[in-house]
């Protein structure tokens, strides 16, 4: 499929539109050799709650953002080297099925697609992308991978003391090692993670612990940390977060009601040949 749309007129005009539907406020997409493979609409399992998704795959990265206007209009550009990606399916929960995650060394989420059909598609696709891209590289596939921030209303007292309840006044924090929902005073602690971020991220204190015996253990054996291949890739995130939470207010003006995205018979997701 690569191979047949690599340097079509076709594919330049894909990628234009969605260079166009982002603006100026997302990241040039065109580059010689890329494809666009196919696009639809995913649900992602938020820090707040599941939130509707644009996402684009070509032959080398996922791109995915915020819905202002469907077709017309999106902001919040993400975007994933697939040499970084690996995937495992889930089982279905109340709120969301056919759910799958991508995992990469810098963020890892929980996303759902309409049907189960969808998500063999989406699965078949990028697992095929990935492996292509393992191959021409020469890498091994990824071990390491961020923890996704468990949601916030999965929990209501502070999953490492258990003591403190969450309330308007007793903010939700989250560990940026575990991914945990912990309490202000169980995660004061901040630890430098450059595989994350260049600057002291949030942590709990028992990954606090955890790090400083890892930290003191690999000083002691003399041991560098490599560099990260992907360090210098543009839009990717400093950490396994939502991305989301400031575009709560996004207008989405054409996305149904999460009943109607897993009932109706229309497909949410197409891929290009």
């Amino acid at each position: 499929m690569v191979d047949h749309l690599v340097n079509t007129e076709i594919n330049s005009q894909r990628i234009a539109a969605v260079e166009n539907c982002f603006g100026a406020s997302g990241q040039p997409l065109a580059v010689p050799g890329r494809v666009l493979l196919g696009e639809g609409i995913l649900t992602k399992e938020c820090r707040k709650k599941p939130k509707p998704r644009i996402f684009f795959l070509f032959n080398d990265i996922l791109v995915y953002g915020s819905i202002v206007i469907n077709k017309r209009k999106y902001n919040s550009q993400h975007i994933i080297p697939l040499e970084d990606v690996t995937l495992e399916t889930l089982p279905d929960t109340l709120q969301m099925k056919n759910r799958w995650m991508i995992k990469t060394s810098k963020k890892s989420f929980v996303v759902s697609a309409a049907s189960l059909t969808e998500r063999k598609e989406w699965i078949s696709h990028l697992e095929e992308c990935i492996r292509h891209l393992l191959t021409k590289t020469g890498r091994q596939p990824s071990t390491e991978h961020a923890a996704p921030w468990i949601p916030d209303k999965a929990t209501d007292i502070c999953m490492r003391c258990t003591q403190t309840k969450f309330s308007t006044l007793t903010r939700r924090h989250h560990c940026r090692k575990c991914g945990f929902v912990v309490c202000g005073d169980c995660s004061r602690q901040r630890f430098l993670m450059p595989r994350l971020s260049p600057k002291p991220l949030r942590v709990c204190n028992l990954c606090h612990r955890q790090l400083l015996a890892e930290k003191k253990k690999e000083a002691e054996a003399g041991l560098r940390q490599p560099e990260q291949f992907h360090a210098a890739v543009p839009g990717l995130e400093p950490s396994s977060g939502d991305d989301s939470d400031k575009s709560d207010d996004d207008k989405v003006d054409q996305w149904p009601a999460e009943t109607e995205f897993y009932t109706s018979e229309v497909s949410w997701s197409s891929f290009h040949s």
